[in-house]
């Protein structure tokens, strides 16, 4: 009877155990899913903006052996494109801008002034950026174009139009929607201008290169 007994609680022991073992073992692997694809901000589009900032720099009048560093402020409007391929980080573009300047220094040249004056700059650049979604670095570099005047006091001085080159490098961000905001800087050499003995009082070429530090808005349609 005792003999019955212990083996019967111990019949129910192991059934009341079964169950909470079952339960410990592993479950059936549920199906596979992917990860739901989070759609990544694309910056194809024709843009247009202002941009507004700053520039310094140094001219040389070799005529005279005097050098100043020309420095003042700049704004105006920009113009691009941009490419980015279906799911690659790589944007390509096409930029463009005119600004108007207020770029100048003196220095003194003899008992005279020799002035360098740069009234307006505009790019025309490549660029090639690296997306992280919303944010933008990039490269830059292309054609710049600008007026480099020369004026030294009594005389009529010279202006020339030159075409030169630019270089640099940003960052570009999405503030909402298709507005971006941007921060840059380039590096520009204008070229010089030749300015006569009637004109500056001894021949002399006077150049300009430019440091340039520019943020910008910019609305992709």
């Amino acid at each position: 009877m005792k003999r019955s007994l212990v083996a019967g609680f111990g019949f129910l022991a192991l059934a009341a155990a079964m169950p909470a073992s079952a339960a410990d073992l592993p479950r059936g692997s549920a199906p596979y899913r992917a990860p739901a694809y989070v759609a990544q901000y694309n910056w194809t589009g024709f843009y247009l903006g202002i941009n507004g900032g700053g520039a310094w720099g140094d001219s040389d009048w070799n005529g005279v052996a005097v050098s100043n560093r020309p420095s003042g402020g700049m704004i105006g409007g920009t113009a691009g494109y941009n490419w980015q391929g279906a799911g690659s980080p790589w944007v390509f573009g096409l930029e463009g801008d005119v600004d108007w300047t207020n770029i100048k220094d003196s220095s003194a040249c003899g008992a005279l002034n020799c002035q360098t004056r740069n009234n307006w700059f505009g790019t025309a650049r490549g660029r090639v950026g690296y997306a992280f979604d919303r944010f933008l670095p990039y490269f830059t570099g292309g054609a710049a174009f600008g007026d480099v005047e020369a004026n030294r006091t009594g005389f009529a001085g010279s202006s020339s139009t030159n075409v030169g080159w630019a270089i640099g490098a940003g960052i570009e961000g999405v503030i909402a929607g298709n507005w971006t905001a941007k921060l840059e800087y380039l590096y520009a050499d204008l070229g010089d201008t030749t300015c006569s003995a009637v004109a500056c009082g001894t021949a002399t070429n006077v150049d300009l290169s430019l440091n340039v530090v520019r943020a910008g808005v910019n609305y992709r349609f």
